[in-house]
């Protein structure tokens, strides 16, 4: 009996610990990116590789936020020679880069919306300096075709802001959610 009274203290301290304890507000987003690879019905089915990078008004390439490739394992490179495939994002910003790239890199996602979001102490975000940039958005998928998106926005933003661009075959709804 002496142990359940003990238990029961416990759990009524615990629980009124929990209540006088400050909420914690979570942090904030400052870039948000939602990736729809769309369901397609075709005879021979392969996930598309996708990269998601950053450019300035120049066209240069800022910051790599994410590349989809096929990988068995990390030590796998197999996959990396279709990476060209990603013509755009190749010849910006991939030929240049050391496949697998922490925090960027990682396997294939299956159809279905798929989110991405970057603190604004993100490093690839931190070295942003304030300006015009464009968000960019390539697929490339085996026996199948190839696309690009774009979505312009400023950084830092003043306001939240939220646009969308819609793919045509290899990508579905690209989002971009941008907060102060």
């Amino acid at each position: 009996m002496k142990k359940f009274r003990l238990a029961v203290a416990a759990i009524a301290l615990s629980a009124v610990g929990w209540q006088c304890l400050p909420a914690e507000e979570p942090a904030e987003a400052a870039l948000e990116v939602s990736v729809e690879i769309p369901r397609l019905n075709v005879s021979e089915y392969h996930r598309p590789y996708v990269a998601v990078w950053i450019e300035d008004e120049n066209r240069k390439a800022v910051a790599n936020l994410a590349v989809w490739y096929q990988m068995k394992t990390p030590q796998d490179q197999t996959g990396t020679k279709w990476l060209p495939d990603l013509r755009q994002w190749w010849r910006r910003t991939g030929r240049s880069l050391e496949m697998p790239v922490d925090a960027v890199s990682g396997a294939t996602r299956p159809a279905g919306t798929h989110t991405l979001t970057f603190a604004d102490a993100d490093e690839r975000l931190s070295r942003l300096e304030p300006g015009e940039y464009t968000l960019k958005v390539e697929a490339a998928r085996e026996v199948g075709g190839r696309e690009l998106l774009e979505l312009p926005f400023a950084w830092p933003a003043k306001a939240p802001r939220t646009q969308r661009a819609e793919g045509e075959e290899e990508l579905g709804t690209v989002a971009l959610t941008v907060r102060p």
